[in-house]
């Protein structure tokens, strides 16, 4: 094997394929052909004189040659993100791309106008906001940054707490007037809430149902929160929701607000290497500033948005 042949994009292919075990989705992921993907693979395994996945109908699975490959490449990976950082300047330059993970309803409701905001101040920097109700993958390079409903435990990020924020419980009027009146949490029993599907809970932190109404009935389930708020506003069921999505709605009445109150917290996350770029920089520190001023507005003491350097929304 002449390793000196060896090509970094055909690595960073690599990479990718065996991060999401399938030639289709890194190469939507990459925005590059699937040919494009097995033909470079082909040409990888060629210089390294040996085949790197098992390919079957259910896509690529790493074997034992490539899996040893995988921890060199990692290696190579983060090098070369450290060298395009500090000594090609890009940890100096506030221009490029930032990747933005983020869960379903936080993103959609609250960061999305924030991020339309701070697009138009730095408009050399852009953003995708990857919004989706499960965690984002850091290590298969998902994102930049993630703002998580949990803080890792492990692993090399930075993190730090992002914002606590309150879940209540809501009906419509409409709701109210036609069911059995809710004066304790105990008459809960007596009505219907549609909530998480169990298995696919990615978090013990979405399972609040367990605490608050264990007895009452759950007629739906839906692995979103942006369904379970659309199902809420339809007038049929109670609903657990983020109270910044909760106070969207003009039709949507608080439940039992002290008795049905639930806090949860924000953790925002990046690799270690990406804290010193400074587009994710500027990101990061946005988002703190958005967070920090909106502290009410997350624990749903206020349904007023406060906007960084500005007094409404563009």
């Amino acid at each position: 094997m002449n390793t000196s042949q060896i090509n970094w994009d055909n690595l960073r292919i690599f990479l990718t394929v065996a991060r999401f075990q399938s030639a289709l989705e890194a190469a939507n992921h990459l925005n590059i052909d699937q040919s494009t993907i097995s033909r470079r693979l082909k040409k990888l395994e060629a210089e390294i004189g040996s085949k790197l996945f098992t390919r079957s109908a259910q896509g690529h699975t790493l074997n034992s040659t490539g899996h040893r490959l995988y921890e060199y490449a990692e290696q190579i990976e983060s090098t070369m993100a450290t060298l395009e950082s500090e000594l090609g300047g890009d940890s100096q330059i506030l221009t490029g791309q930032v990747r933005l993970g983020t869960t379903e309803g936080f993103g959609s409701f609250f960061i999305a106008q924030h991020l339309a905001l701070f697009c138009d101040k730095h408009q050399a920097i852009n953003v995708d906001l990857i919004t989706l109700p499960r965690f984002i993958n850091l290590s298969k390079h998902e994102a930049d940054i993630a703002i998580s409903i949990e803080r890792p435990s492990s692993g090399p990020y930075v993190s730090c707490k992002l914002a606590d924020y309150r879940l209540q419980l809501y009906a419509t009027q409409e709701y109210l007037n036609e069911h059995p009146k809710i004066k304790t949490i105990q008459d809960l029993n007596q009505h219907r809430l549609i909530g998480y599907v169990d298995e696919f809970s990615f978090s013990p932190e979405l399972r609040y149902l367990e605490q608050l109404a264990s007895n009452t009935a759950v007629p739906l389930k839906s692995t979103s929160i942006i369904a379970q708020y659309s199902a809420t506003l339809k007038g049929k069921m109670l609903g657990i929701l983020p109270c910044f999505m909760g106070s969207t709605s003009p039709h949507l009445i608080p439940v039992l607000r002290e008795e049905a109150s639930i806090i949860r917290s924000f953790w925002l996350i990046t690799p270690n290497e990406k804290r010193e770029v400074s587009r994710v920089m500027v990101l990061w520190d946005y988002l703190r500033e958005v967070a920090d001023i909106n502290s009410e507005y997350l624990m749903g003491n206020s349904n007023a948005i406060n906007w960084v350097n500005t007094d409404s929304p563009h």
